[in-house]
């Protein structure tokens, strides 16, 4: 295939920038300990200084993959299916998500909401970014807003953004692993003074898992 036809292909959703595809135990958010394929999506411009999967932001190094090649390989595991980045909704999820309910298997995104919300999703875990904040109604339709806290003042942005979501999202504060010694002691005393939040851990790095 071509070159403009493969991009042609990825501009559709058809085909996606694969940077790996994994089944594992979900380690963060509502659904944490729960066996799950995830599927890392390449491509980001959200740039957090301290992302810990920086090699999925340039699109250009992960191989355009079709969406039937990657719902065959998940469907094999799991019917509990993570799509995650980079920032998959930097592509047209559409496509996607079809194919993966057409399988009967559950969809769950992990968002910054950067980019417009596409996609039939049963799980949307929105995690803003002040680099670039969400828009659009990514808001009403978040199931979980998950905010890393690096520093105390992500404490103020974290209001800020559950002041935008929907009456039954479920609120996170998720230490950043770097600094996790300095503001857990933070979180969770801000927890407890503010209990409609809920702490959220890597769990699956501190059991060591992928």
């Amino acid at each position: 295939m071509v070159k403009n036809d493969v991009l042609a292909l990825v501009d559709k959703g058809e085909m996606l920038p694969l940077m790996e595809e994994f089944y594992t135990i979900q380690g963060e958010g509502f659904y944490k300990g729960t066996a799950a394929y995830f599927i890392r999506v390449g491509g980001c411009d959200v740039g957090c200084h301290w992302c810990d999967v920086k090699e999925s932001w340039n699109a250009e190094l992960h191989p355009p993959t079709s969406i039937e090649k990657i719902v065959t390989n998940a469907a094999k595991y799991s019917d509990t299916i993570v799509v995650t980045g980079g920032e998959p909704l930097t592509w047209n999820m559409a496509p996607l998500t079809k194919a993966l309910k057409d399988k009967n298997l559950q969809t769950h995104i992990e968002t910054s909401g950067a980019y417009e919300l596409t996609g039939t999703w049963d799980w949307i875990c929105l995690s803003p970014k002040k680099n670039k904040l969400p828009f659009g109604r990514i808001y009403d339709e978040a199931n979980e807003l998950k905010v890393i806290v690096y520093n105390k003042h992500d404490l103020i942005f974290a209001e800020e953004q559950a002041a935008k979501t929907n009456k039954e999202c479920i609120l996170y504060l998720q230490p950043e692993w770097s600094v996790s010694d300095k503001v857990v002691p933070l979180i969770v005393d801000y927890v407890m003074q503010n209990p409609k939040w809920k702490v959220s851990l890597q769990t699956h790095k501190y059991l060591n898992i992928p």
